[in-house]
């Protein structure tokens, strides 16, 4: 009875911002806004009526649908900051409540950073954070508009919706501005109009048992009723299994607005990454004749994390493989399409991620939903990122984000750790950095994690003197790229393991520049240092200054990335004791704090571009974390090779297959069986001596009766080039909207300089606009060049217009077309 009462009060804490009402009458808010990035001097500004030239058209307001970002463009336009400050929201929506004495509610799945919301003059409600989902109850507000003589006729009917959004800078918030990714702002997340019965379900808890010898389950569920009433009310619950067949139906009364029941189950089939067996329940809320309908979907599974050992998933060691993301795309920023989102997770399980590090905040719940039906174990965390401490309005976001996260991914299955935080010991946000302060605060966020949740983990990434606190921690580990060489990621991670209790490696991986390739990729490298430790310390990051290191001094080849993927993943397979690691990160995407990198303000980490086209270290991963057979050579994006005639050169073939022959030119070059201590590429590589010109290779395996095969066309350079020093410009047309620019770079005897990666900036005047900001090599107008080369596409109204290309130190080329 204790833990009854102690867990209805925990219900009570967690639902102060509840937005996990499920109903059938709900609707996405996507079409018919207008957006204006810029203050108001007050809501009445965005509801006076605004004709044709008078000043109240003023400012001017675009149109805009929903998720949208402040920043689509400029997160990673390369001249300017992007923007922080306010922007409005406006739309007008037609309520129809279909309840007698309904309650009608505004629901947000994320909003940044301040949201303020108005019905009509009113403020309706504010919130405060990016990442978690809220709900305003606007109910009495629709009334009132409607009585409203003025705004009945100004808007004829319906309600004026306005919503300010601000992502300003703030000292006194989390994340911090100093974080490696933007602090977006906007609507870029959907918002959900929502209706439900004068009593509703508010908050559902669902917290599923499985015996110990796995054969029979039990589902414990407990709730809030919105709209509180002493009464006790009917409530039906019907539950459905992995196949979506029928089990049970129980039916119950709530205590006032609390309900709690327990039901007991025969065997249940448990979740597991290999099987997201997921079962449904729909609980139905029925007060005379008007129905208010709640579906979940819940699943059986059981995790630990042997002390000092592996982590065991239904009693079986599994080993996290897994990967990060961020809320990013091109074009697009932080608004993503539940269409968009569901894509990458797919492309994310395709790859063989069985595990996912949510970076750095509470995401969507259409990532969680494709977690657990995709088979993705999840670490969610809150943005306490970077900048150290601040006072009592900082941490009582903080605490309130935590709780919040807590409580609407309460039922994921695929969740398995709260994260309390990221790089805590990194300084800059105060005059002060207290670290007993930090350990204090860690330490109450830790408890607060538990009190709410005590059946998942806690954990932290890269604050040593916190790492005692929580009972997983991730320290940094970046050997082969901020530091030493990625032939010591085994001895390094074995040192930190035996130093905490519950060890996991997140982040880790390097930059690759999409499209650059080298043939040496180590050379330049032999300064680096080794013996000093592979944790990332203060101006590692920077590509100035400091010691040696790969990050600095490398080339950013995707060769050079694919190397150190190969080898860490071979030397992850022969360590018993290993967790599992989480490699950073699975998508490029925007930061304010890298404008020097190849593509400004962008990490380049990714495995897949900004946009989802894969580089070639996806197949490198796939290669160990797949069972379908699949065959990939590396370089299908490096169409010219170079080197000596005759001399011999390194082909990689990158496959999951035990056995893969190769072809050069129709000819066999031998079978090669695989074996991952073969470095690289599994023992997958030939030497091979390719004809001056075009060259095709083939790779071929059959695999359990199915064929696994893949072939590249290439050309062979032996001709020699010295410094650039002609910069050429061409149009390859696409089709009659679209072309794209080439540019080359060449030395003084025209030959191309496969090696040239000086920055380059495209322009165009007259018909025609740069298709730019898109965050990926061919979709920027600065960008450094890939083996002497760079593209951007181009958008044409007809053919009159004029491009052109400059970079430091060479003649501008231009072309110019004319009808």
């Amino acid at each position: 009875m204790k833990r009854t009462i102690l867990f209805f009060l925990v219900l009570f804490l967690m639902a102060s911002s509840y937005a996990q009402s499920i109903s059938t009458n709900k609707r996405r808010l996507i079409d018919d806004w207008q957006f204006l990035r810029q203050d108001l001097g007050g809501v009445w500004e965005a509801l006076r009526e605004a004709k044709p030239g008078r000043p109240t058209t003023v400012p001017l307001w675009e149109d805009v649908t929903l998720p949208h970002c402040f920043n689509a463009q400029d997160a990673v336009a390369p001249d300017v900051n992007y923007y922080q400050g306010p922007g409005w929201y406006r739309s007008s929506i037609e309520i129809k409540n279909p309840y007698k004495n309904g309650r009608t509610l505004l629901q947000f799945e994320g909003a940044g950073q301040k949201t303020d919301v108005y019905i009509g003059f009113s403020n309706a409600g504010s919130h405060v954070g990016g990442y978690d989902e809220w709900t305003i109850d606007i109910t009495d507000l629709v009334d009132s508009v409607r009585q409203n003589v003025l705004l009945s006729q100004l808007f004829n009917g319906k309600v004026p919706l306005t919503i300010r959004c601000d992502n300003s800078r703030d000292l006194q918030m989390i994340p911090s501005d100093l974080s490696d990714f933007n602090v977006y702002g906007g609507l870029y997340r959907y918002v959900n109009l929502v209706y439900v019965p004068e009593i509703f379900i508010q908050q559902v808890y669902l917290k599923p048992g499985i015996s110990a010898n796995g054969k029979r389950g039990s589902i414990q569920i407990n709730g809030l009723l919105g709209n509180h009433t002493e009464k006790n009310v009917p409530l039906t619950a019907t539950l459905f299994d992995e196949k979506n067949e029928f089990v049970q139906t129980v039916s119950f009364l709530s205590e006032g607005n609390k309900f709690e029941k327990s039901v007991e189950l025969g065997k249940v089939r448990p979740w597991s990454p290999d099987r997201p067996n997921l079962y449904r329940i729909e609980i139905e809320l029925n007060i005379n004749g008007d129905k208010q309908n709640y579906t979940d979907h819940f699943g059986f599974r059981e995790f630990k994390f042997e002390e000092q050992g592996p982590f065991y998933l239904n009693g079986d060691r599994l080993l996290l493989r897994g990967t990060h993301r961020h809320e990013d795309h091109s074009g697009v920023a932080a608004a993503q399409t539940e269409e968009s989102i569901r894509e990458e997770l797919q492309l994310i399980k395709d790859m063989g991620v069985n595990f996912i590090r949510l970076a750095h905040y509470q995401q969507s719940r259409i990532v969680l939903n494709l977690c657990d039906s995709l088979g993705i174990l999840v670490w969610e965390e809150i943005p306490w990122c970077r900048g150290g401490l601040g006072g009592e309005v900082y941490k009582e976001q903080a605490r309130s984000m935590l709780e919040n996260m807590i409580s609407q991914h309460f039922n994921h299955p695929s969740v398995i750790i709260w994260g309390l935080g990221n790089e805590n010991d990194w300084p800059g946000d105060q005059p002060d950095f207290d670290k007993l302060a930090i350990q204090g605060f860690m330490s109450e966020l830790n408890d607060i994690a538990h009190s709410l949740d005590p059946s998942r983990k806690t954990a932290i990434r890269r604050c040593d003197f916190c790492k005692d606190i929580v009972d997983v921690y991730s320290p940094s580990i970046w050997a082969g790229w901020y530091r030493g060489k990625y032939t010591e990621y085994l001895s390094v991670s074995r040192e930190q393991m035996e130093q905490v209790g519950h060890f996991l490696h997140v982040e880790w991986g390097a930059s690759s520049h999409a499209g650059r390739h080298s043939e040496n990729p180590d050379v330049g490298l032999e300064s680096v240092k080794t013996g000093t430790g592979a944790d990332e310390k203060a101006g590692d990051a920077s590509l100035y200054g400091g010691a040696a290191r790969v990050s600095k001094d490398g080339d950013w080849t995707e060769t050079y990335a694919c190397n150190l993927f190969d080898w860490t993943l071979k030397e992850q397979e022969k360590m018993p004791w290993l967790t599992g690691t989480a490699a950073w990160v699975f998508k490029d995407f925007s930061t304010p704090v890298r404008p020097e990198n190849p593509i400004p303000y962008m990490n380049q980490k990714g495995v897949v571009e900004r946009d989802l086209t894969p580089k070639e270290s996806y197949y490198v991963f796939q290669s160990y974390w797949t069972t379908k057979p699949m065959v990939h050579i590396y370089g299908h994006s490096w169409p010219i090779r170079w080197g000596e005639k005759g001399q011999s050169r390194l082909v990689k073939v990158y496959s999951n297959c035990k056995e893969v022959e190769l072809f050069l030119n129709g000819v066999s070059l031998g079978k090669k069986k695989r074996d991952s201590q073969d470095f690289p590429a599994a023992s997958l590589h030939w030497n091979v001596e390719f004809r001056e010109g075009k060259n095709e290779l083939k790779a071929v395996s059959t695999s359990k009766g199915q064929m696994a095969e893949d072939s590249i066309q290439l050309e062979y350079q032996t001709e020699k080039w010295g410094e650039p020093a002609i910069l050429e410009l061409k149009e390859v047309a696409i089709d009659d909207q679209y072309s794209w620019l080439e540019a080359k770079a060449f030395d003084k005897n025209h030959v191309l300089c496969l090696d040239a990666r000086a920055r380059v900036t495209f322009s165009v005047s007259g018909d025609a606009v740069l298709v730019e900001n898109m965050g990926t090599p061919t979709g920027s107008r600065v960008v450094e060049l890939s083996n002497g080369v760079a593209k951007i596409k181009i958008r044409k109204e007809n053919e009159r217009y004029s491009a052109a290309v400059k970079s430091e130190g060479l003649k501008t080329a231009v072309i110019s077309r004319a009808e």
